[in-house]
């Protein structure tokens, strides 16, 4: 297994940054020909998502849905005032599971990996593991 990691800082409270080539560099120079993927955010207010990055609208709609669903102010009872970024970090997920096939990532042609920050600005890290097959 190789793992890796690299850093994303963030410039707002709600923010969605395709880290997609940034996580291929890992693959490329690691040398993966096959194998799994594992991206990996280790915090519990941001998270991993794998959509459509053709398109910024459709990352935008979501995280409106997100803040819907969930909005910032609500009747929580975490004492440090974040639990929706920590609740739309739990539905999201922390981490994303993708093949590596002849060298690269195998996405879908209109899909791209996105670090969520729900609770920024902040410096936050991205971890990598690659298991070759």
């Amino acid at each position: 297994m190789i793992a890796s990691e690299f850093e994303v800082s963030t410039s707002s409270k709600t923010q969605a940054l395709d880290i997609t080539h940034r996580v291929e560099s890992v693959v490329h120079t690691n040398g993966a020909e096959e194998g799994v993927c594992i991206v990996y955010v280790p915090h519990t207010t941001a998270g991993i998502m794998i959509n459509e990055g053709a398109d910024p609208a459709v990352v935008q709609d979501i995280l409106v849905k997100l803040e819907e669903l969930v909005p910032w102010r609500g009747a929580y009872r975490h004492a440090e005032g974040n639990s929706a970024a920590h609740i739309k970090s739990s539905l999201l997920g922390h981490a994303a599971t993708v093949a590596i096939k002849g060298g690269r990532l195998k996405l879908g042609t209109w899909q791209a990996i996105f670090f969520c920050e729900f609770d920024g600005p902040r410096h936050r890290r991205v971890e990598v593991s690659v298991l070759k097959g």
